[in-house]
C-alpha cells in the first residue's frame, strides 16, 4: 500500500466532492451567454448553449423531437410532467410525505388506497425505497397521463414498459416506484425515480429528454397498444376544442400562423373545409372572450396575452368544477355565483372566516394543497395553501380563519440593517446590545433566528466562523425577496378558531367560538345566506342554552352575560376532561394558575370546545395548558413555560434561552 498517492480536488478547502465541477459548469454557461449566445463551434446568433443537452438521453431526445408531423398527428396523446427535487435538508422528509400522499385513500377504481409497485413487484416497499434514497443528491418525480388511459384495464404493464424504454435510452438501470391513480377523468401514474444510476453516480437526464423524449416514448407505447388515432377521433377532439375556455391545440395553431403583429387569416394554411370551419369557430369564440378582433374580412388580430389569459381561464374553470363537485358530495350545493377563488397576490385579499368543507391536492406533482371554506360571508372559497407541511391536519367542519401571509420587510430586518450599518456591515448579539442598551439578550436572539432562517432556506446571508453575520447593503431587499419566496410556498396563514363543528358547539359545556363571538366587541359580520345564516341560527340557540345555565339573562331587550363567562365555561370543561384523563394516566390533576410555571413532559394534545390543550405530565401529577404548534416537535420531551392569560411562554428542553410564546 502506497501512502504518497493522492487525487487533487479543485475547489475551496472543505468543499464537497462535485461542487467544484458544478461551479465550473455554471461558469462555462455564463461565459457562453456573455459571448453573445452563439452555439459552440458555430456562428449562429441566438442559438446559445443552455445546457439542455447535458446528461443522459440528449441524443435520443433530439431524435424523438424531430419525428415527422404526420406521425405525431396520428399518435396517441400523452402528457408527462416532470420535476427534479433536491433531497438535501428537509428533502427526504418531503419525499416521505409525497409517497404517503400518492398512496392516499380513494385513488383506485374501488376507492381504496394507492398500491405502490416497481419493476418486479406489484407491492413495493416504500420504506426500503426511501432508505435507498437517503444520501441521494436529488430525485425525479413524474406524472404520466395518457389521453386514452381509460382503455387500459390496468396501467402497471404500460408503466413498466415505459420505464424499460427509458433504461434503454439512458443506458442504465433505474430504481423507481409508482402508483396508479383512477380518481380523475384521466387515469394517470405517479413515478418516483432515484437520482442515482446503476453505478451509484448522480443520474443526470438531459433536458431535451425530460421535455420531449419521455412524452414521445410514452405516446409510442400507447399508440402501439391502441393503434393510431382515426380521423373520427381526431375530428371529435378538435371539435370539442372550439368552445373550450382554455388554451387548446387550435389556439396553438393560430399563434404559430400569426405574423409579427399578431394577425392571422381564418383560412390560412388549412387543408380542408372541416378544419377551416373549426378555425373560424374558434376565432368567433375568442372574439366573445375579448381575445380576438376581426380587423378585416377573414383577417383577425389576436390579443397579446392570448395564451396566459386562456390558461388562467382554464385553471379557474377547473377550480369551479372542483368547488361544485366537493360541495355537492357534502350535500352543500350552491349556485356558481357563490363560488370564489381566494387570491393572495401582494397579500391584499381580505380575511376569510368559515367552515372547512374539505382539503385536497391541487398539484400532485408539487404537493400543493387547497382548502374549501364555506364562509360566513355567504360565499364558498377555494384557498391555495401551498405545500403539504404548511398547514396541520384539520377535521372537516372545523371553524377556521384564513388571511394572506404578510409580504415585505419586517421590523426585525430593519433592526438588523440598522445595527449592521453602525458596525461595518456586521451583526451579532453584542453589537445589538451596544446599539440598543434597552434590548434584552432574548430579544436580540430572535434576530439571530431570523438570519439563520434566511441562511438555511435561501442562502441570502452569510455567517462568519466567529458567529457574527455579514449583512449586505441590500439586506432589506433580500429580506423582502425571502418573504416573497416564503409566500409562494405558503401563501396563507390558517388559524383554527374551533376544531368542533358548529352543531356541537351549540350545547357544548365549554368556552366555544360561538361564546367568543357573543361577547366580542366587534363580532364577525354575518350574511343571511349560506353558512352565515347557519351561524346566526346557532348563536340564537347558544344564547338560549347559556340562559338555561344561568350564564346569560335578558334585560331591557338586550342580553347580559355573566362576568368571566368564558373563564367559567373553560374551567368547567377542563375539570370534566381532567377527571377522565386522571383515570387514564393514574395521576391527579393540578390546575395551572396564572403566573405559575408549567414544567413537565409533553404527552399529547386534546381538542376541546375551549380550544386545544397540552397534557403536561409531572412525576406525581399532570396539568392542562393552552397548546402551541411548537410543542408537537417535542412530543415526549421535557418542556417548561410560564402560564399567562390564554397562552404559555414555552422554553423547550432543559436549556437556557428565549421562550416561545
Amino acid at each position: 500500500m502506497q501512502d504518497d498517492g493522492f487525487e487533487p480536488r479543485l475547489g475551496r478547502i472543505g468543499a464537497r466532492a462535485g461542487k467544484a465541477e458544478r461551479r465550473y459548469q455554471q461558469r462555462v454557461l455564463k461565459s457562453a451567454a456573455l459571448a453573445g449566445g452563439r452555439r459552440f463551434g458555430g456562428a449562429s446568433p441566438g442559438s446559445g448553449f443552455h445546457g439542455n443537452r447535458i446528461g443522459r438521453g440528449a441524443g435520443i431526445g433530439r431524435v424523438l423531437a424531430s419525428r415527422g408531423t404526420h406521425a405525431a398527428f396520428r399518435a396517441r396523446r400523452v402528457v408527462v410532467k416532470s420535476r427534479i427535487v433536491k433531497l438535501k435538508g428537509q428533502g427526504l422528509k418531503a419525499a416521505r410525505l409525497h409517497l404517503r400522499y400518492i398512496q392516499r385513500d380513494g385513488v383506485t377504481r374501488e376507492g381504496q388506497p394507492g398500491e405502490l409497485y416497481d419493476a418486479e413487484h406489484d407491492r413495493a416497499d416504500g420504506k426500503a425505497f426511501l432508505k435507498r434514497c437517503d444520501g441521494d443528491r436529488h430525485q425525479f418525480r413524474f406524472i404520466v397521463s395518457a389521453e386514452d388511459a381509460a382503455q387500459y384495464e390496468e396501467l402497471k404493464g404500460f408503466t413498466r414498459r415505459f420505464m424499460a424504454r427509458m433504461e434503454e435510452d439512458l443506458g442504465t438501470r433505474l430504481d423507481w416506484v409508482a402508483v396508479d391513480h383512477y380518481n380523475t377523468g384521466h387515469p394517470h401514474t405517479h413515478i418516483m425515480l432515484r437520482g442515482k444510476d446503476e453505478r451509484g453516480q448522480d443520474l443526470v437526464i438531459a433536458r431535451d429528454y425530460l421535455s420531449t423524449g419521455m412524452r414521445e416514448r410514452a405516446a409510442e407505447i400507447v399508440t402501439l397498444d391502441l393503434g393510431p388515432r382515426s380521423d373520427l377521433e381526431i375530428e371529435a377532439n378538435l371539435a370539442r376544442e372550439v368552445e373550450q375556455e382554455r388554451f387548446t391545440g387550435l389556439d396553438r395553431g393560430l399563434l404559430k400562423d400569426a405574423d409579427g403583429e399578431g394577425c392571422v387569416r381564418s383560412g390560412a394554411t388549412v387543408g380542408d373545409a372541416f378544419r377551416q370551419s373549426l378555425r373560424a369557430g374558434r376565432l368567433q369564440k375568442l372574439k366573445r372572450l375579448g381575445l380576438a378582433e376581426e380587423i378585416a374580412t377573414g383577417t383577425w388580430k389576436l390579443a397579446g396575452d392570448l395564451e396566459p389569459a386562456l390558461r388562467r381561464m382554464g385553471e379557474r374553470g377547473d377550480i369551479i368544477k372542483t368547488l361544485h363537485r366537493e360541495m355537492t358530495e357534502k350535500g352543500l350545493a350552491r349556485v356558481p355565483s357563490d363560488y370564489a377563488v381566494h387570491e393572495t397576490a401582494n397579500g391584499q385579499e381580505r380575511r376569510v372566516v368559515g367552515r372547512l368543507v374539505t382539503r385536497g391536492l391541487s398539484n400532485e406533482l408539487n404537493d400543493r394543497h387547497y382548502l374549501i371554506v364555506d364562509g360566513i360571508d355567504g360565499r364558498v372559497h377555494y384557498v391555495d395553501i401551498g405545500g403539504a407541511e404548511t398547514v396541520d391536519a384539520l377535521p372537516d367542519g372545523a371553524i377556521v380563519a384564513i388571511r394572506p401571509k404578510p409580504v415585505g420587510q419586517r421590523t426585525v430586518d430593519r433592526t438588523i440593517a440598522e445595527v449592521a450599518a453602525a458596525n461595518n456591515g456586521r451583526y451579532d448579539i453584542e453589537a445589538h446590545l451596544r446599539h440598543d442598551p434597552t434590548a434584552s439578550r432574548a430579544f436580540a436572539e430572535t434576530h439571530i433566528r431570523r438570519l439563520e432562517a434566511m441562511r438555511r432556506i435561501a442562502g441570502l446571508v452569510e455567517r462568519e466562523p466567529d458567529g457574527s453575520w455579514v449583512i449586505a447593503p441590500d439586506h432589506l431587499e433580500r429580506a423582502a425577496s425571502f418573504e416573497r419566496g416564503q409566500a409562494r410556498s405558503s401563501p396563507v396563514i390558517v388559524e383554527t378558531l374551533s376544531a368542533w363543528p358548529l352543531e356541537r358547539q351549540v350545547t357544548a359545556n365549554g368556552a366555544t367560538w360561538l361564546d367568543r363571538e357573543l361577547v366580542a366587541e366587534k363580532p364577525e359580520p354575518l350574511r343571511e345566506a349560506g353558512f352565515g345564516g347557519e351561524v346566526r341560527d346557532a348563536l340564537a340557540m347558544r344564547r338560549r342554552w347559556l340562559a338555561g345555565q344561568e350564564l346569560a339573562r335578558e334585560e331591557q331587550d338586550r342580553i347580559v352575560y355573566r362576568a368571566n363567562m368564558l373563564g367559567i365555561l373553560r374551567r368547567r370543561e377542563l375539570l370534566r376532561v381532567a377527571e377522565q384523563l386522571s383515570g387514564e394516566l393514574g395521576l391527579p390533576y393540578a390546575e395551572a394558575e396564572l403566573g405559575q410555571k408549567a414544567t413537565g413532559t409533553y404527552r399529547r394534545h386534546v381538542d376541546l370546545a375551549s380550544g386545544r390543550f397540552a397534557v403536561i405530565e409531572r412525576s406525581r401529577e399532570f396539568t392542562l395548558v393552552p397548546w402551541r404548534p411548537v410543542l408537537e416537535r417535542h412530543l415526549g420531551r421535557q418542556v417548561a413555560g410560564v402560564v399567562r392569560e390564554g397562552r404559555v411562554s414555552w422554553t423547550i428542553g432543559r436549556r437556557r434561552g428565549p421562550g416561545v410564546s
